[in-house]
Order: structure tokens, then sequence, then C-alpha cells
């Protein structure tokens, strides 16, 4: 299953608003997959196995976790530090347009 990530946050999720996630039910691979921000699940054999798979995935995106410090480097190479409030989670809907 394609894993789906969320942009690391600031640490105080009240100063940022909170991000949003679609999931979109599309032909894909012929077959079915979901779809969010230009990248797919891998294809299920029937609609309703993909729509199930989002749906479940939408799911899990809204459940809460720990909060973290992570650590990324940027394109131009400078390394960054920022704490990832596991209380931020995003809003997530699926799409399923037959």
């Amino acid at each position: 299953m394609a894993v789906m990530f969320t942009p690391a946050v600031p640490a105080n999720p009240a100063s940022s608003p909170m991000s949003h996630v679609t999931y979109k039910i599309v032909q894909h691979d012929g077959g079915w997959a979901y779809t969010s921000n230009g990248v797919f699940s891998e294809p299920f054999a029937t609609h309703a196995a993909a729509l199930a798979a989002a749906r479940r995935v939408a799911a899990e995106q809204r459940v809460p976790g720990r909060t973290e410090a992570i650590e990324y480097e940027t394109p131009d190479g400078k390394w960054h530090t920022e704490t990832a409030a596991g209380i931020d989670r995003p809003e997530t809907d699926v799409e399923d347009a037959p």
C-alpha cells in the first residue's frame, strides 16, 4: 500500500491551519487505485477494494501520534530540525466519482 506523508508542522498547532488530505478513487494500472497529491496506491482488482483501502488510509491519517523532533535536508543542502506535533493530524476525505 502506498504510504502518504503529511508535511512537518510547527510545534504550536494553533498557529497554523489544519492540513487537508483528499484521496480520490481512480482507474489505474488495469484496476482501481486511490491517489493523493499525485501519488497512487497499488492497483486493486475492484472499485470496492480501492474505496475500502482509501477509507482505511484516510481514517489512519486522523489518528494522533507522538510529538517528535524531525530532521530533514532541503534541496539547498541545509539541515533543519522541527517538532512534529503528534496531535496535529490532517482532516481527510475520500472522493469517489464512479
